[in-house]
């Protein structure tokens, strides 16, 4: 992604730099019979591609929910708050400084923990941190993720249609029955996920967020356990002879074999499995490299608006998330709500507030959303995010690195 970032502002920025535009505004179109999607290029990394990646952030908060941190309702409490306080108080700090102008739309900003940067930041700073540190930044990663989500699809949403949106719904609801029923299938979830993003589409919402949905519907669990896939592989390999007289004469059996050995993984860690690739190395250097773009020269970032636009989402990033998580956790030790995990100081909770101020994709998508392409505000939001990105990665890798140097020498 940084790579992509530092590619997009390069060639924003060259003499070529009209071609930056152009290939992203041209347009693309997918029509089935009377029904047509005519969008421009950088509407399908956006909302096409970029539905891979929620999908993938709604799997992970999935499993954390049946079989991770997040099992244990205590454990979530803390970081859950974190998570809120984190939300609330950055997002009140850039309405605040961009009161009165029109750049306070973009609010939404100011409040996502980008989880990618987040942990890059943890392994940056040091080995030495508290093995609490990691799972704390995680947990409230997830939850900041999940209600992220719903805060984007409910006030960034267009134009609704009623009747698009009970058409998704009605689909969300045949997926949760065949789920229940338990299909193993992935083919009519893949169908039933397609129709719903053209519903969300349609019915004004964001349909990238689909994703996430989808990604919560998941079966965490295997259809088959592992012992059954143990015992018919001993059965097998009993019943092949070494040297069969036709090569493929017991294929049937192993193929079965392979068929439950697959069924033995839950649909959820296969689907994870399957996307991180594509979403790591292809979506979202792909996002970064369409939406990092903002010309440094001309003169647009001298516009009052703009300059508040910049200030509020760094003072929001840099000192909004850090209060807003190190207040909530205070105050839930205070009221015995919960506690910090074990070895987490204060100064290291500043820090974990620090490194969540580090923003990136979910930032970039909700500026794309709430300002109009081409504007002055939405290259002010770029430069917004990009630069508190870098004061808030370094800062945080400053902070880790002096708490973790007071424990062990250097």
């Amino acid at each position: 992604m940084l790579v992509a970032v530092g590619v997009a502002l390069v060639w924003v920025n060259s003499p070529w730099w009209h071609s930056y535009e152009q290939v992203w505004l041209t347009p693309v179109v997918l029509r089935l019979g009377r029904w047509a999607i005519v969008e421009d290029l950088r509407f399908w990394v956006d909302e096409g591609l970029m539905t891979l990646f929620f999908l993938l952030a709604g799997l992970e908060i999935k499993r954390e929910l049946a079989t991770g941190d997040l099992r244990d309702r205590r454990l979530l409490i803390g970081p859950g708050l974190g998570a809120i306080g984190g939300m609330l108080v950055p997002a009140l700090v850039f309405l605040a400084v961009t009161h009165g102008t029109a750049a306070r739309e973009g609010w939404g900003m100011a409040m996502p923990t980008d989880l990618a940067f987040a942990l890059a930041i943890l392994v940056l700073a040091s080995r030495a941190l508290p093995s609490g540190v990691r799972p704390f930044l995680l947990t409230l990663a997830i939850v900041d993720d999940l209600l992220t989500v719903a805060v984007v699809g409910l006030f960034y949403a267009g134009d609704l249609s009623a009747g698009w949106l009970l058409g998704a719904a009605v689909l969300v609801a045949v997926m949760v029955a065949l789920e229940r029923a338990h299909v193993q299938h992935l083919l009519p979830y893949a169908a039933l996920g397609v129709l719903t993003w053209f519903c969300a589409y349609e019915g004004g919402v964001h349909p990238a967020l689909v994703g996430a949905l989808l990604g919560l519907l998941a079966p965490a669990h295997p259809f088959n356990p592992p012992a059954a896939v143990g015992a018919a592989a001993r059965q097998i390999a009993d019943e092949t002879p070494n040297e069969p007289a036709s090569p493929d004469a017991d294929a049937g059996s192993w193929l079965d074999l392979a068929r439950l050995s697959n069924e033995a993984v839950s649909p959820l860690a296969r689907a994870e499995h399957a996307l991180l690739p594509w979403v790591n190395l292809f979506a979202l250097p792909l996002f970064a490299l369409a939406n990092a773009g903002v010309r440094l020269s001309g003169g647009w970032w001298s516009g009052r608006t703009e300059q508040l636009l910049i200030v509020g989402l760094l003072g929001a990033r840099l000192f909004g998330k850090a209060i807003g998580i190190v207040g909530a956790g205070l105050l839930a030790g205070r009221w015995r709500l919960a506690r910090l995990p074990e070895g987490m100081s204060i100064g290291m909770l500043v820090a974990v507030g620090v490194a969540a101020g580090a923003p990136f994709t979910v930032s970039l998508f909700v500026a794309s959303g709430a300002y109009p392409q081409d504007s002055t505000l939405l290259a002010a939001a770029r430069v917004g995010v990009l630069l508190s990105l870098a004061v808030c990665g370094v800062l945080a890798v400053v902070l880790f690195r002096a708490q973790s140097s007071d424990e062990e020498p250097r």
